[in-house]
């Protein structure tokens, strides 16, 4: 064959990121910015198109017939992947604490809201072992119901009927999670390039893990079960369980709580080699048809399964939701130990055989419990020794604690109650819910416009406070933004990136403007910057409502968990050229992640930093990216100076920008590494120069409102 055939018979399209022909752009330029992420909100992907409606499908699901057939499932269906004694419940908790697990507080990404563990690399993490058989397995019961059940919710759902089978009374389920059609593939889960490292660490302190991260190793939904770097020490081990769960947001009861309920049933799986285990889904052959993990060890399952390497139950009586665990962890002393599979792991030092758990398949035949590091540390931290022996002196309140904690793990991601969907709901409003009151909605709207265009505020003021109370949404979890008003509470009120005094300010002139209306201050404060947007759009010459839809609530210090909203701060925001100055070099890429929480493109990214350039809205008022002579008026001037041929620019000492005129050689314009990437990024270009036209000035508002309405309204669950 000579060289052209040789050519010829290469494929032509690139495979991943990489082929052997070819690489990716961010390859052949490392330091090119990457909007990837932005294209998470196209549903071009969804098979199920873009009118298909789960909330309404879900109204004509049989939920009590699912929950039946997922009872069933537990004990039937043995053939071709036999359960541990006879029963799937260890198997689909797992799959489903796992789903929920990966949620992470520090940027709400992960959880089990979109079934993501389906897609790379969650389904093929070396914590997620043989968990594609537990998807498989439920395959029929999808089938049976499509559409009327997304797999994120079933994922979910399937552990609850679990502990329900092993006689755990649930707290509720709320249906409502939509299924993602794309692998997360630009979340940031590790920079490590190997499974199981621990290159996330500034020092061997835990509470320096790297931010946003909460696993303590990449493949690893929680901390290692050997030990800190695979070294027992159940001190030590506390320290990574206290601060890994913190960044999930669970308190020191509620970690105690899931540790033991987690553990009370099931078992862990290492008896065998390993290494033989095959690869994993993502890296099988064709003829595995996504199989992973294929274990050649005897029947390579049953008494011959390899998972965590780990081997053996924690209490004797494994299919049952029981205070077992207490007795097994409190009453015996512990020493260490090796799995068939060389995993370090506790033993007792003395059992009696009665105690012992039975054999996954021969009930007649009991086996060694064990404890991971992970549950030593339960007995050995005095924190969680005592919540532990507490839990063990009230067997219904560890009940009730642990359904709690289990309800919160898997629909933390979910967002505020009124999201939430089915018969099974609880009626309880919980604090990490981010509970708010329904807003009044009777109110004279136009009236209220009046009296804040009259109250003497300016256009910066009014829309750079509506914009601080709406950013802090999160599309991740549905947290945040501008209903309930929270910026006027604790944390909120003293971040830098909201100008506390200024923020003071324009509240104290909205307030007894929104309590003579009868409106909310959150409807006000949103009503606001729309006149400020409308304001500055008639000073460019275009005339211009913003929508608006009353209905807000206030929410109250009672209502708000102020600690978890720390969370939410701003470290910056390129949208008000607003950068902390650790993070100066990142900054365009802050500013990506932070509109792909608030669920916006790149070109709404664009606009609305064009328009927010050009009313002045900078923090702190500075002059960076202002490119006008009419600043206040929502004029296309940013764009229209950026890609202005005349000018040329200049990189200065203080790390900011000059922009020169050419003639001239004076400074017309000052700005900031996130101003010029809209001019030389190609993608970003684009679309600053469609703007830049002569002919779209007010295209450019029209798009500009609709963006600005979007953000306003992402937390509108009640009409979006």
């Amino acid at each position: 064959m000579d060289g052209n055939e040789t050519r010829q018979g290469k494929c032509p399209v690139m495979h991943g990121s990489m082929t052997s022909a070819s690489h990716s752009v961010t390859q052949w330029w490392p330091n090119a910015l990457n909007l990837d992420i932005l294209h998470q909100h196209d549903r071009k992907s969804d098979p199920l198109g873009e009118d298909f409606d789960y909330r309404e499908a879900l109204k004509t699901l049989d939920v009590e017939a699912l929950k039946q057939d997922l009872k069933d499932l537990m004990t039937d269906s043995q053939e071709w992947w036999p359960a541990d004694w006879g029963h799937y419940g260890g198997l689909m908790i797992r799959m489903a604490w796992h789903s929920a697990g990966s949620y992470r507080l520090s940027d709400g990404r992960g959880g089990g809201g979109t079934g993501n563990q389906r897609f790379a690399p969650l389904n093929s993490w070396p914590d997620n072992v043989s968990l594609d058989k537990a998807r498989r397995l439920l395959w029929p019961i999808k089938k049976k119901y499509g559409n009327k059940i997304s797999w994120a919710d079933l994922m979910i759902l399937a552990g609850n009927m679990a502990y329900e089978t092993m006689g755990l009374k649930t707290f509720g389920f709320a249906f409502g999670r939509e299924d993602i059609w794309h692998p997360e593939k630009d979340v940031y889960w590790g920079g490590e390039t190997e499974w199981l490292g621990r290159d996330r660490y500034e020092s061997d302190l835990e509470e320096t893990l790297e931010n946003p991260l909460a696993a303590v190793q990449m493949g690893l939904i929680y901390v290692n079960p050997e030990g800190v770097k695979g070294v027992p020490d159940p001190a030590k081990t506390a320290l990574a369980v206290r601060e890994t769960f913190k960044r999930m947001a669970m308190d020191d009861e509620e970690t105690a709580a899931l540790t033991a309920g987690g553990h009370t049933v099931g078992k862990a799986h290492g008896n065998g080699d390993a290494s033989t285990l095959g690869p994993d889904p993502e890296a099988v052959g064709v003829e595995a048809q996504g199989f992973g993990w294929a274990n050649s060890g005897g029947k390579g399952h049953g008494r011959d399964t390899v998972t965590s390497g780990i081997e053996g139950a924690w209490t004797s009586n494994p299919t049952k939701f029981d205070m077992g665990y207490f007795d097994m962890l409190l009453d015996h002393e512990w020493e260490l130990t090796k799995s068939p599979a060389g995993a370090n792991q506790w033993k007792p030092v003395s059992i009696d055989e009665a105690d012992m758990p039975p054999d996954v398949e021969d009930p007649s035949i009991r086996t060694m419990p064990m404890m991971t590091d992970a549950d030593m540390a339960m007995k050995v931290d005095p924190i969680y020794r005592e919540i532990m022996e507490r839990f063990r002196a009230d067997p219904d309140y560890f009940r009730d604690t642990f359904a709690r904690a289990w309800f919160k793990l898997t629909h933390r991601d979910m967002g505020p109650k009124v999201r939430y969907i089915g018969p099974d709901v609880p009626d309880e409003d919980l604090i990490w819910q981010d509970p708010i009151p329904a807003g009044p909605t009777g109110y004279d709207v136009d009236g209220l416009k009046k009296k804040i265009a009259d109250s003497g505020l300016t256009v910066a003021e009014l829309v750079s406070t509506a914009w601080d109370s709406a950013r802090t949404y999160r599309g991740s979890d549905m947290r945040g933004g501008a209903n309930g008003a929270r910026i006027r509470l604790a944390p909120q009120k003293d971040w830098e990136a909201n100008e506390p005094s200024r923020l003071q300010k324009v509240l104290s002139t909205l307030e007894p403007l929104a309590k003579a209306s009868g409106a909310s201050l959150a409807d006000t404060i949103v009503l606001a910057g729309n006149v400020g947007i409308e304001k500055a759009a008639r000073a460019a010459g275009v005339d211009v409502k913003v929508p608006f839809t009353p209905g807000r609530g206030d929410a109250t210090d009672e209502m708000t968990d102020a600690e978890s909203f720390d969370a939410l701060e701003p470290l910056a925001d390129g949208y008000r050229n607003y950068h902390v100055k650790k993070y100066q070099a990142a900054s365009m890429e802050m500013m990506v992640d932070r509109t792909q929480l608030l669920g916006l493109t790149a070109p709404e990214m664009t606009v609305l930093v064009g328009g927010m350039r050009a009313m002045g809205t900078n923090h702190g008022g500075t002059a960076h990216g202002v490119f006008t002579d009419r600043p206040g008026a929502l004029t296309n001037d940013f764009f229209v100076n950026l890609v202005d041929m005349s000018n040329r620019w200049e990189k200065r000492d203080d790390g900011s920008y000059a922009v020169i005129d050419r003639k001239s050689g004076k400074t017309k314009f000052t700005a900031t590494l996130v101003d010029l990437t809209f001019g030389s990024n190609s993608i970003l270009r684009a679309y600053s120069e469609v703007y830049a036209q002569d002919d779209n000035q007010a295209k450019f508002v029209t798009d500009f409102v609709k963006a600005w309405t979007k953000v306003m309204n992402a937390d509108r669950f009640d009409v979006n």
